[in-house]
């Protein structure tokens, strides 16, 4: 009973809140953008582009933060980017685009650690039998970052002003970090190795950048369901950063109604992605329940951009709702398929190489729809296109049988 603590509830816990925050990191971005954007000017379609920056930053740590997770840790790699996001919430205090491009980068680079310190840890401490949710709760934490996020800066921004918002986040990510910061050495165990952190970068350390990659090509399976999270990312990423600025330009919304219709698809994506990982291991079938999932959120994301501002608002509550429950619900599943078919000592490279298609989406789908939509207008056409790609995961999903856990 006395070891239960620290090799079942503390680290999924320590995970959790890191994933949480880095996840209220990345979402505060096209919350506060709108007021942002309205005082300096920005064009609406900037939103697409600041995400997608965002997603760079992830994409940099994957492609190159592989070595720094070994010699220092997952845990301890995914605080120090949440330091330096925190940080650069600074620069938007300048009215240039460009540095406001640099702060989010700076600010992605948490996202792009979560997955490989998540599932290295939750591989190791998973009970038997409850991998798929186990690794839903620890994803969980990205909607639930986002629930936050969704609810409290419109009111801090409409109360106290978008500058204030910004130190009031900048604490929000810091405080919590800070708790889980002894934690993370009885996680990740003594450094890889007593010696600088730091080395010159050589031929080995440049071929080393494309292992995560290279890593998702050890067996069929393996890319098939890292593809599946590339698809599923496209509806998610457009209703992570084209829903508040939609429903503010096209319906009419304020800026706390759009913040509140965030929310609640944020809840739905908590509560659908510990369902659709207790489904999964239900049914002994990610196959199926990813399946589900990828036909409600292409549908849910065509309806969004067939709305106007004629319907209800509690239509479009629903539908962002149900929208959370599919098209940000499967992460925890794929993740932990990814982990399940990876060779337990690739586990880090493999997670790393899936979160790099992920995010190369997150990079280019909200900047192709930022462009569609400034050239044509059309959000329609646009949320139906996304809806599509998201219905090609039913043909790339691996039809293997799940093994027993």
């Amino acid at each position: 009973m006395t070891r239960a603590a620290p090799t079942w509830l503390v680290p999924i816990a320590a995970i959790f809140i890191l994933q949480t925050i880095a996840a209220f990191l990345s979402r505060f971005i096209p919350i506060i953008a709108p007021a942002v954007s309205e005082e300096f000017g920005w064009s609406g379609s900037s939103i697409g582009y600041l995400t997608a920056s965002n997603s760079m930053g992830g994409l940099a740590v994957l492609v190159a933060g592989s070595a720094l997770f070994k010699l220092i840790g997952g845990m301890r790699t995914l605080q120090l980017t949440l330091f330096a996001g925190a940080a650069s919430m600074a620069l938007f205090l300048h009215p240039s685009v460009g540095i406001a491009l640099a702060a989010c980068f700076v600010m992605g680079l948490s996202n792009g650690a979560a997955n490989p310190a998540g599932s290295e840890v939750l591989q190791r401490f998973s009970p038997p039998g409850k991998r798929n949710l186990v690794f839903s709760i620890k994803q969980a934490g990205v909607p639930l970052g986002g629930v936050i996020a969704g609810l409290l800066i419109p009111v801090m921004v409409a109360c106290a002003g978008w500058r204030t918002a910004l130190f009031v986040c900048a604490a929000l990510v810091v405080l919590p970090t800070m708790l889980t910061w002894r934690v993370s050495a009885r996680i990740d165990g003594p450094p890889a190795t007593g010696r600088r952190w730091l080395t010159k970068p050589g031929r080995h350390s440049l071929q080393a950048l494309n292992a995560p990659l290279r890593s998702l090509m050890r067996n069929r399976g393996l890319l098939k369901i890292s593809v599946v999270g590339s698809l599923f990312a496209v509806s998610q990423s457009c209703w992570f950063t084209f829903t508040v600025i939609y429903l503010i330009d096209r319906l009419g919304y304020s800026l706390g109604e759009a913040g509140a219709v965030f929310a609640v698809m944020q809840t739905g994506g908590v509560i659908g992605r510990i369902g659709l990982g207790w489904l999964s291991d239900h049914l002994r079938s990610a196959t199926a329940s990813l399946s589900l999932a990828a036909l409600v959120s292409a549908a849910t994301t065509a309806l969004l951009g067939a709305s106007n501002a004629q319907w209800p608002l509690w239509t479009i509550v629903l539908l962002a709702f149900v929208a959370g429950c599919s098209a940000a619900s499967w992460n925890g599943v794929q993740i932990a398929e990814v982990a399940r078919r990876s060779p337990p000592d690739l586990i880090s490279e493999t997670a790393a190489g899936s979160s790099i298609l992920v995010n190369l989406v997150n990079m280019l789908a909200p900047t192709a729809f930022a462009a569609f939509v400034a050239v044509t207008g059309h959000y329609d056409y646009a949320f139906a296109a996304a809806g599509a790609c998201t219905l090609l995961v039913l043909y790339f999903l691996p039809r293997d049988k799940q093994a027993a856990p």
